[in-house]
């Protein structure tokens, strides 16, 4: 399986975010670490050894990069609204800076998104602010409410980041047409909260797929099953 390491400068973020790439060609599928987790965390845990076939078969192409959880909502050492105003701008590199260079090299119209745990928050979180942008979101055991980080402070930018919140009066027509999987398990810390997401899309119309395994936990072989699973989809 063909794999690079490469540096992404961002303009927004004012620095190089590393990325680990596999595959040369096919879909283009982003794959976010977990909560304080690096860009190789996924290839650590073999999250994306799982999906080797569909790489090797030039089905799917699949970027890490790198997150800045320790500069935004795990921070402890700054106000929540530098919090979620830090995380904007990780926002703004995903989809003004990452996202039309996938585009253009992939020539596809729109990208698939994926993460387990936090990586799930951010997955969903991307998607359902730039549908525009994503066609399918595979969240696994994901979260989705963010206020937990804020010590009380919610503003405007809280909000439009807070998938439980915004995802309610959401009205892209593009949200209809994304393809979404909230996976989650009967043991999984998350299962609340993906049945909770999924009563908001079932209110609005929204098709979606709450993929809830048996008896496994919120950890990485769970997430190993689920994401081959998931690229068969595409």
């Amino acid at each position: 399986m063909q794999e690079k390491l490469i540096q992404f400068y961002s303009h927004h973020l004012g620095r190089d975010i590393d990325m680990l790439v596999f595959g040369d060609r096919g879909y283009p599928v982003v794959l976010f670490p977990t909560t304080m987790g690096r860009y190789y965390e996924n290839k650590d845990f073999k999250l994306v050894e799982s999906a080797r076939w569909f790489v090797e078969q030039g089905l799917v192409q699949i970027y890490c990069p790198d997150s800045i959880n320790s500069d935004s909502w795990y921070n402890r050492n700054i106000h929540p609204a530098h919090k979620v105003k830090n995380h904007i701008q990780y926002d703004r590199f995903l989809s003004e800076e990452l996202v039309p260079q996938l585009q253009m090299k992939t020539r596809t119209h729109k990208i698939a998104v994926a993460g387990p745990s936090f990586g799930g928050y951010h997955a969903a979180n991307f998607a359902f602010r730039h549908p525009d942008q994503v066609s399918h979101m595979f969240s696994m055991s994901g979260a989705f409410d963010i206020k937990t980080f804020m010590d009380g402070y919610y503003d405007q930018d809280t909000y439009f980041n807070n998938p439980i919140d915004f995802m309610q009066n959401a009205n892209d027509p593009a949200l209809w047409g994304m393809k979404i999987v909230l996976g989650t398990s009967d043991w999984d810390i998350c299962l609340d909260a993906n049945r909770k997401m999924s009563e908001i899309l079932k209110s609005k119309g929204i098709d979606h797929w709450l993929d809830v395994r048996g008896w496994q936990k919120h950890d990485w072989p769970l997430w190993r099953e689920m994401f081959p699973h998931y690229l068969s989809l595409l």
